[in-house]
């Protein structure tokens, strides 16, 4: 027993099999244990496939294809027949899946009639009677996306022409509005002028239902007697046919009214790309382009209403724009969408989509990673990748403060399709990074669960840092999308048959470890133990992780997998892939600590108000002890200085600038903005040092940015600082 410990031991700290007695871990199909129940998802009822609706609305732009075969069945399912008709339907759903499984593709509409095809033709005629009554009920239609490679850039493509279809009717209803009634304007120009009250002028304007009636060079003389010169002003003119060409000659969104099939200069931009650095240069091109077109909608907004006067608005036109867009006139043209695998970040690339962040540009970015698991370049340094380029690249968005993330894996995406939509109506740039589960070697096992295992593992984490969410992290930051949060790894219920066949029901927790094991190209981290050979120093993956680093020499960790046949093994895990575990588990509580979950600073302030509150529990059973009573009395000078202590500390008055130091958590974003202004005490938290070593402005922006909301700008200490009014009305919040 002893030597087979140490071969176990050994192969744990060097990788290395030194004997027969342990084996490789070379079937293809090996899984996880709490894997082996699925093993044909075309036979259970989950999020995918979806269906991408035609009619989408902002309320509804995606459904899974349970959800709608439930609703076909509520809606004709009404009577004694309503559960041979649920059964009937939920058979052709699942042969759905099946054709889906096969490489089947396209609408909804017509995967459902091809499997009620097939079903019809080997069923009776209650069978067909059923199919017939669900066809007639379903009433949505749309592509169908199963959980592939593709399915994350069809379906945030998808939401992303939702939510730009409504910023561009708006945008091509103020065109056409403007259009009309500039149009209108030179209409009752031409009326009033000599053309306009010419003869053939007049014919034409009457038409030639009644045109025998009307002598129409005399009535165009009569015309002419009576005119004053009302004409508009040739500037004003001009200015006006100069507006309708802009408005109606741009390219953002198509605008009624144009004749003739468009050729390569007339259609509409796209707005969707493949690469950073294409997207880009599209921006810039077509800037100044957007400038002009949003200086055209304002001076027409001034010329509809008759409100241009070219004293006051010739000279502030001509420096509209400036050479850039504020982010309310950004937002009224379309976002750009750009969608790319991780594996083509190159630096040059990875360098200009920071820059569009930084910039604030209008752009929603899908970074797609495909291979969680590829090691790092330096090979066998004993580091996995574990998709670092995407996570890298979320990681630095959300440092920017204003750029909304969304972090998911493929299988979770579904459940985030409403977070999804915000972040592509999100006004400024939305970054969505996807693990599509897609990639690797991971042998019959499909990307749904790849991409599941690697949510569930903590390898690839679902969160949403929406910055307009609220002005702290707590409001901002989303986490609770993955399963028991507040744990390291999430820990499931395992039943069993052991050798004796007998029921054996246990917790099992997933952990990293367990991700890697879907993956074959990693089966040299593991080996296979007989089930002769197993022994009390084998100890879970999970429980080994959560034992401090040395304490147990004489233990080694395993995790439990299954074979092709869902025959349970034990294989132990070698040392290199073990501390990617923990390497793992570290990113995790990083992202619990801006998830509010397990804070450090939090549970340090905690434990320091419990040691003061036992310290004052305990000073008041001393004082009520009879020793203490039996002491002679305090004199009155003692009393006093007893009250002065006692006495709580005064309410801070809302006038002046102060930071409820107890509460901070050390996030340093004050510190950055003003390190004269802002200080840190001894404890490591901030306080106002010196109110009148900044501006009032650098007081509200820290407010804004305090993760707790415990800073308080009170009123400002100079009256002459600029754009006072619009800082107090921002301030107003923290007083």
């Amino acid at each position: 027993m002893e030597a087979e410990l140490q071969t176990q031991i050994a192969f744990h700290l060097t990788g290395r099999k030194p004997g027969a007695e342990l084996a490789a871990v070379a079937d293809a199909d090996a899984r996880p244990a709490l894997l082996a129940r699925y093993r044909d998802l075309t036979a259970l009822r989950y999020d995918f496939p979806l269906v991408l609706l035609r009619d989408a609305t902002d309320k509804g732009y995606v459904q899974c294809l349970s959800a709608i075969v439930d609703n076909v069945a509520n809606a004709t399912a009404k009577d004694d027949e309503g559960d041979r008709l649920t059964r009937h339907l939920l058979r052709l759903e699942q042969e759905i899946r099946v054709l889906l499984s096969g490489g089947a593709k396209g609408a909804l509409s017509a995967l459902w009639d091809e499997a009620a095809g097939r079903l019809a033709a080997r069923g009776d005629a209650a069978l067909q009677d059923s199919l017939k009554l669900g066809r007639a009920a379903l009433k949505v239609d749309g592509r169908v996306a199963d959980c592939d490679k593709t399915m994350p850039s069809r379906l945030l493509h998808h939401a992303w022409t939702v939510a730009q279809d409504r910023k561009a009717r708006r945008l091509q209803a103020d065109l056409t509005r403007l259009i009309i009634r500039l149009s209108d304007i030179l209409t009752v120009d031409v009326a009033h002028s000599a053309a306009g009250r010419s003869a053939a002028s007049l014919k034409a304007g009457i038409g030639t239902g009644h045109a025998e009636v009307f002598d129409f060079e005399a009535l165009s003389q009569l015309l002419g007697k009576a005119s004053h010169g009302d004409n508009l002003p040739l500037g004003r003119r001009r200015r006006i046919e100069s507006l309708l060409t802009a408005l109606k000659a741009q390219r953002f969104v198509p605008v009624p009214g144009k004749s003739g099939a468009p050729g390569a200069q007339d259609r509409p931009y796209s707005f969707v790309f493949d690469s950073c650095t294409a997207a880009l240069a599209a921006y810039r091109e077509r800037l100044p382009k957007a400038i002009e077109l949003a200086k055209s909608i304002a001076i027409a907004e001034l010329e509809a209403n008759g409100e241009y006067r070219e004293a006051t608005h010739d000279a502030f036109f001509n420096d509209f724009g400036d050479g850039d867009l504020g982010q309310e006139e950004l937002a009224r043209f379309p976002d750009y969408l750009i969608a790319m695998t991780a594996d083509k970040l190159h630096a040059a690339e990875s360098d200009i989509f920071m820059e569009m962040l930084s910039a604030g540009l209008p752009v929603k970015v899908l970074v797609q990673t495909d291979d969680l698991l590829e090691e790092s370049p330096t090979g066998g340094d004993g580091h996995f990748a574990l998709g670092m380029r995407g996570k890298q690249l979320a990681n630095m968005a959300i440092g920017l403060n204003d750029v909304y993330v969304l972090q998911s894996a493929a299988s979770n995406l579904f459940q985030f399709r409403d977070r999804i939509l915000k972040g592509m109506s999100y006004t400024g740039p939305a970054l969505f990074s996807v693990y599509s589960g897609a990639s690797g070697d991971t042998g019959t096992l499909p990307p749904y669960l790849n991409a599941a295992a690697a949510m569930e593992s903590r390898a690839f984490p679902a969160y949403c840092y929406d910055p307009s969410a609220g002005p702290n992290w707590a409001s901002r930051f989303h986490l609770e999308a993955n399963s028991q949060v507040e744990a390291d790894w999430p820990v499931q219920d395992f039943t069993y048959e052991d050798a004796n066949h007998q029921r054996v029901q246990t917790r099992t927790g997933f952990t990293f470890v367990d991700f890697v094991a879907c993956d074959r190209r990693y089966a040299r981290h593991f080996a296979r133990v007989p089930r002769a050979k197993w022994n009390a120093s084998m100890i879970p993956a999970g429980e080994y992780l959560g034992l401090a680093a040395g304490s147990a020499p004489d233990k080694v960790p395993f995790v439990t997998l299954v074979d092709r046949d869902n025959t349970l093994y034990r294989a132990i895990v070698d040392d290199r892939l073990m501390r990617a575990a923990l390497r793992c588990r570290e990113s995790w509580h990083s992202l619990q600590e801006l998830g509010g979950i397990h804070n450090s600073h939090a549970e340090r302030l905690l434990a320091r108000e419990k040691q003061n509150r036992e310290e004052h529990e305990k000073s008041e059973l001393a004082a009520r002890s009879p020793e203490a009573k039996a002491a002679a009395p305090a004199t009155a000078a003692t009393a006093v200085a007893a009250a002065v202590a006692a006495e709580p500390e005064k309410e801070k008055s809302p006038d002046e600038a102060y930071i409820e130091t107890p509460r901070c958590t050390t996030c340093n974003e004050c510190t950055q903005i003003n390190d004269k202004m802002f200080a840190y005490n001894e404890d490591k938290q901030a306080y106002i040092a010196n109110p009148d070593a900044g501006t009032y402005a650098q007081l509200v922006e820290a407010a804004e940015s305090c993760q707790v909301s415990i800073i308080h700008p009170g009123k400002p200490r100079n009256p002459a600082e600029p754009g006072l009014a619009e800082l107090l009305k921002r301030a107003e919040a923290f007083r």
